[in-house]
């Protein structure tokens, strides 16, 4: 079985495949929460620990991180406790088959080149990845599978948490649905900017990116959202068609195949 490690700023997610190619199939999937004060050990005592009865029958390891501290710790883990196993770190010198077209193509996380990999296996199109976690991240992929750049935009839970510091009167709320757009009390009034708030700015953002692409000769554009907050916000968005999940976990196995198979 092939693990998958998707290691992000707030959330790191694990993924368990078995099989390979077109008959690989996710089996079990985890959530657990980023430290960035993680040591390897910990790491490898709480993945094991979620693993169960699957942690012996793990054969390959896949793994990103975008916290620089815990992909130090994520390494060192690695080759501790997974020695005996092929392991793939995506990192420089990784084979994506991903084309960057930007000024640095240095800067680009790795998340955003497993996304890409993984939305233009999934749909021969251009595509535009709405990526819900931390950050919003919204990444822009040629029919031919090239990366073009994107936007980035607070978080949702960032924004919530900001807004709660900064003014004395309003607090954290529950992430859901208010009754109506017009909140009658401070509560909904919350929901409803945070909800349709963030629903307008992800609509808004690739209606215009569409516009760009379309004016470049792209004729069909695939909209994808993916992230652990992405269900807050789709079935508000009008622009949203495809909601993928486990987006980087299907990247990370790709690039597993590609670097080793």
């Amino acid at each position: 079985m092939l693990l998958a490690i998707d290691v992000g700023n707030t959330n790191i997610v694990l993924g368990l495949y078995e099989g390979s190619g077109d008959d690989a199939k996710l089996v079990r999937d985890w959530r657990m929460r980023t430290d960035a004060r993680m040591t390897a050990d910990e790491l490898a005592l709480t993945m094991r620990g979620l693993l169960g009865e699957h942690a012996g029958q793990v054969t390959g390891v896949s793994a990103l991180s975008t916290v620089p501290s815990v992909l130090r710790e994520l390494r060192v883990m690695l080759g501790r406790y997974f020695d005996s196993v092929p392991k793939v770190i995506v990192q420089p010198g990784v084979r994506t088959g991903v084309p960057l077209l930007v000024d640095n193509p240095k800067e680009v996380g790795s998340d955003r080149v497993i996304n890409t990999l993984a939305a233009h296996h999934l749909h021969d199109t251009a595509c535009v990845v709405v990526d819900f976690g931390t950050s919003t991240n919204i990444d822009v992929i040629s029919a031919k599978g090239e990366f073009l750049g994107g936007v980035f935009a607070p978080g949702i839970e960032i924004s919530v948490d900001a807004l709660a510091a900064r003014a004395a009167q309003l607090r954290k709320v529950e992430l859901v649905r208010p009754r109506s757009v017009i909140g009658k009390n401070t509560v909904e009034c919350l929901q409803s900017g945070i909800l349709y708030g963030f629903a307008g700015q992800v609509d808004g953002l690739v209606r215009r990116i569409i516009e760009e692409l379309t004016a470049d000769g792209e004729e069909k554009i695939t909209v994808i959202a993916t992230g652990g907050l992405a269900t807050l916000v789709l079935a508000e968005s009008a622009t949203i068609e495809h909601h993928v999940p486990d987006l980087t976990l299907l990247g990370l196995r790709l690039v597993y195949e590609r670097n080793l198979r």
